[in-house]
């Protein structure tokens, strides 16, 4: 049996919750390994002051920016990836994936250009204050030079994903999750190299991350790398940019409302930054543990939706939101009981712990709702509904966060900043309930689907 007719056979015949877990824990051991990382870069930085930690939160918004790039071409590309190896049609399956990388090479050289001409005043408008400047310029240098190797590696890492074979993924990101860990180690410890050390070990981590998702892509992947296979038809490049635009908009949104978020918080000094760094570091480690599953679930739903196994995935998409609601809400309940010393293993300045205290407990609240919209996200993206994952996209991180905010912020000052988040997972969760209840009951069972097409 050759490697196509044996992924073929798993992902239409294995159990539905063993094969979601198979694919996911591969996933979200390279999530963890790579938020474990960016806390490492906040709990090491820490020790150099709150405006040092503070600039690791100033640069997290420039991260989500380029992951959003990254998330949409490599969700994009991998969707349409899984559809054509369901149809065993190599070929095309290759020429989204060549496509997508290219494309992410040129944007991210691009993005490099770009943030280096605006600097400056590129880290003013994500909220950086005059004391945080000079380090978020130092960290954020390195992250501009490795954002074309950031986003060619996730465009492999989701492709990867998408072909089943997340183990392979998992080493690759993990490697350099790892080598980043160390590398603040010696950088910013040993060779007392603060800020700047920090960046460089990070963009050396993802340029090794880079390599070796390469090698890895081209030893195992059943699609390919081929200039003769880069896209002549406008089509492809829509169809990825299609269903990659709820990555888009999540990714994207996140940033401009983290950007919006710490100019609210400015006037309120670097400690409430410090702290809300903390805060949406502790929070995205929550989501990577309890919906790192849902990077098993989308190649899963992809593969099973194209060719009509409907019982299946409306099995796999239940087990999602449950197991989701389980590990997140178990997980959110430690945060809120131990904010305090979960903050404060970060940063001992008592402004610091004061804010971050509250902020976390609120977010803990918030977290509970967020499986539900995360998964009717993925979803709606998997089946390549792409209108319905774009609109679910833009509530949480825009079109509910941003005027709720906004109202918060001028009620209640900063305690409505920390506040603004959690409520708006809490809308956005009721919110997207209803269309996930919508799927199950208008989406026809497998017999029905196979006996219509017959």
């Amino acid at each position: 049996m050759d490697r196509s007719e044996a992924y073929h056979k798993r992902m239409t015949e294995e159990s539905v919750s063993k094969i979601i877990i198979s694919l996911g824990i591969p996933t979200t051991v390279s999530m963890l390994i790579t938020n474990i990382y960016n806390m490492a870069d906040t709990y090491f930085v820490g020790g150099l002051g709150e405006s040092p930690q503070a600039a690791t939160g100033i640069l997290f918004t420039l991260q989500c920016i380029i992951q959003a790039v990254a998330f949409m071409l490599g969700h994009g590309s991998g969707t349409y990836v899984a559809k054509y190896i369901a149809q065993r049609n190599i070929d095309k399956a290759s020429s989204y994936c060549t496509t997508a990388f290219v494309m992410g090479g040129m944007l991210g050289t691009l993005m490099t250009a770009l943030g280096f001409t605006f600097l400056e005043p590129f880290l003013k408008f994500l909220g950086s204050t005059d004391t945080i400047l000079p380090y978020a310029k130092d960290y954020g240098s390195w992250i501009l030079i490795s954002c074309p190797f950031l986003i060619c590696s996730l465009v492999l890492n989701n492709v990867l994903r998408y072909e089943g074979k997340a183990f392979y993924a998992m080493f690759g990101l993990g490697a350099g999750g790892i080598l980043n860990i160390l590398g603040d180690y010696v950088l910013i410890e040993a060779l007392d190299m603060g800020v700047w050390g920090a960046g460089l070990s990070t963009a050396a981590s993802q340029i090794v991350s880079f390599v070796l998702l390469l090698i890895l892509y081209v030893k195992n992947a059943q699609s390919r790398l081929s200039l003769r296979l880069m896209a002549k038809e406008l089509n492809v490049y829509l169809n990825i940019f299609k269903m990659g635009l709820p990555s888009l908009i999540r990714q994207g949104l996140t940033s401009i409302s983290n950007g919006l978020l710490n100019n609210l918080i400015k006037p309120f000094g670097d400690a409430p930054i410090a702290a809300m760094s903390i805060v949406q570091k502790y929070s995205s480690f929550v989501m990577c543990v309890g919906l790192g599953i849902g990077q098993g679930y989308q190649p899963f739903a992809s593969f099973n939706y194209e060719l009509k196994e409907y019982d299946r995935v409306k099995k796999g998409t239940k087990f999602l939101m449950v197991f989701g609601i389980c590990a997140v809400g178990g997980l959110a309940t430690v945060g809120f009981i131990l904010a305090p010393h979960i903050v404060a293993i970060f940063q001992k300045d008592p402004a610091v712990i004061a804010v971050g205290t509250p902020a976390m407990r609120y977010a803990s609240i918030g977290l509970f709702f967020l499986p539900i919209s995360v998964s009717c996200n993925m979803l709606y993206q998997s089946i390549r509904k792409a209108a319905m994952a774009s609109f679910m996209a833009i509530m949480r991180s825009g079109a509910v966060f941003i005027p709720v905010l906004l109202i918060t912020s001028a009620f209640w000052g900063l305690d409505g900043i920390i506040m603004a988040q959690p409520i708006s997972d809490i809308i956005t969760g009721l919110i997207s309930f209803p269309f996930f209840l919508l799927f199950l009951k208008n989406t026809p069972s497998t017999a029905e689907a196979k006996a219509v097409k017959e």
